[in-house]
């Protein structure tokens, strides 16, 4: 049986939508489909409004990490024993957020554990590319030779790098 979860109002709607058909795991249902006044309740308010509504729901998905640090809605959260999963570090991005949730989903439904107030932090930390170089000298360890020595062995020469394998000969 899926996990049912509420969904705030920040993840958008069409990338939620058709994602939604990809997965088996959680119903996600938006606040303001739950109830239309939902959205204007205070955070700890829509804890408590999910805890008691008819639906059994497992908890809330959101990217307001600011509940994290508020004492009413922790508390809330604890009494209600309701599973908060928050995508942190996408910036003002919804679309990041949602490619968050999706990808750790599946693994959030099989071990949120009804019975124990739970916290999700989803995170995608911002980097910076790694160099190139740096996996040709991985890969060259791996191999008892140098970074050097494979790269002379398998680049291209000049004709072939100037070559387009997609054009006409």
């Amino acid at each position: 049986m899926p996990r049912l979860f509420a969904l705030d109002h920040n993840f958008p709607k069409p990338i939620v939508d058709v994602l939604g058909k990809f997965q088996t795991d959680a119903e996600l249902v938006r606040i303001s489909d739950i109830d239309a006044r939902m959205p204007d309740l205070d955070d700890w308010e829509v804890l408590l409004a999910l805890h008691q509504h008819e639906r059994d729901f497992d908890g809330l998905i959101t990217q307001d990490g600011s509940m994290l640090n508020l004492e009413r809605e922790l508390s809330v959260l604890v009494q209600t024993k309701l599973t908060l999963v928050v995508a942190l570090k996408s910036g003002d991005s919804p679309v990041k957020a949602t490619g968050l949730l999706f990808a750790y989903l599946a693994g959030i439904c099989n071990r949120t554990d009804p019975s124990t107030p739970q916290v999700w932090r989803l995170n995608a930390a911002e980097r910076s590319g790694d160099p190139t170089w740096d996996y040709l000298t991985r890969l060259a360890s791996k191999r008892n030779s140098s970074a050097q020595e494979i790269y002379t062995r398998s680049r291209l020469t000049k004709a072939e790098l100037a070559r387009n394998p997609l054009g006409d000969e």
